[in-house]
């Protein structure tokens, strides 16, 4: 038989005696150095995979502790920084479209005229919708020789808690003027009044103007005589507590006719113009509406009416208006 494919069969670590031989099978040498070596290498290799192994754990742990702190620290922003609660009215009184225009007389002469109008805006108080509410007031005939009076308020109310957000007054009488901007901050309970001043202000402070429309969400349902409302209003720089009381209702007649009203006088401050609660009276309408319709005030040479004239784009039907 040849045996001349028998003679590569083997290993590198010896060779057959004789080519016609048949090598029998051995067992492989042991060296030690070549075992050293590979007993090194797995070594190697299992430290390798501890290393790799520990790497991989250390990873996933610093990764999850970096979660965990991410979180917290937002949890911890967020508590920090959320707002204080804004308060919301039921508002059935007003909508964007009534406008109101008032005579101001002066015995038996018309002395001027004051317009209150709102308005829609895409303008936002810290992302809120908004209502545009406008005033205006000011002199008529004979007025404007000797004493002029040009004034514009406007404010951007909150639609849901009826609250100013800003305010502008720009004020010309006689001569005399004031020009004011407001920028309420009331997630921070604070007024920017400009030129980096800063108030304090209760949650829901009010305006010049806004005062006027919060008024009318009051509820009069049960309502008894004597019974007082009031709340902040921030006004020249200063923070009031406006108060108003309830004087009963009455049957008030106008040049547009005769309604049916509650009667209110204000709770006089110390050191304010008026020094008496019948200084000052008016009448609001007794219907969901609530439109003043008679202010009288007692002045030092006179006294000085604002009547409702005109109306218009009123929310609910003048139920008040006696035919």
């Amino acid at each position: 038989m040849d045996n001349s494919n028998q003679s590569n069969i083997g290993t590198k670590y010896h060779t057959p005696k004789c080519l016609n031989e048949k090598a029998t099978p051995r067992k492989k040498a042991e060296n030690p150095l070549i075992k050293a070596r590979i007993d090194q290498k797995y070594k190697k290799l299992i430290l390798a995979c501890c290393l790799i192994s520990s790497f991989i754990n250390y990873r996933a742990m610093k990764t999850k502790f970096l979660l965990i702190t991410s979180l917290l620290s937002a949890l911890i922003f967020f508590v920090s920084s959320t707002p204080q609660d804004l308060p919301s009215v039921d508002n059935d009184a007003f909508q964007v479209g009534e406008k109101l225009r008032y005579r101001i007389t002066y015995g038996f002469m018309d002395a001027g005229e004051a317009i209150l109008e709102l308005k829609n805006t895409t303008k936002k108080g810290n992302g809120r919708e908004l209502i545009h509410a406008v005033g205006i007031g000011r002199t008529l005939g004979g007025f404007n020789s000797f004493y002029k009076v040009d004034d514009r308020y406007e404010t951007y109310m909150d639609r849901k808690g009826i609250f100013p957000w800003f305010f502008v007054r720009r004020v010309d009488e006689g001569g005399y003027k004031i020009n004011q901007d407001y920028s309420f901050k009331h997630d921070k309970a604070k007024v920017d009044i400009g030129d980096g001043k800063m108030f304090k202000v209760p949650v829901g402070a009010q305006d010049m103007i806004s005062s006027f429309y919060y008024a009318r969400t009051l509820k009069m349902n049960g309502v008894k005589k004597g019974k007082i409302f009031e709340f902040p209003c921030f006004m020249d720089d200063e923070l009031y507590k406006l108060k108003i009381k309830y004087m009963g209702d009455e049957e008030i007649k106008i040049r547009k006719g005769k309604f049916k009203c509650h009667k209110f006088v204000p709770v006089v401050q110390t050191g304010r113009y008026f020094k008496s609660e019948e200084d000052v009276n008016f009448w609001v309408t007794c219907d969901k509406n609530k439109i003043p319709v008679l202010v009288r005030a007692k002045i030092p040479v006179g006294v000085v009416k604002m009547h409702l004239v005109e109306w218009s784009g009123l929310k609910n039907e003048l139920t008040s208006k006696i035919k």
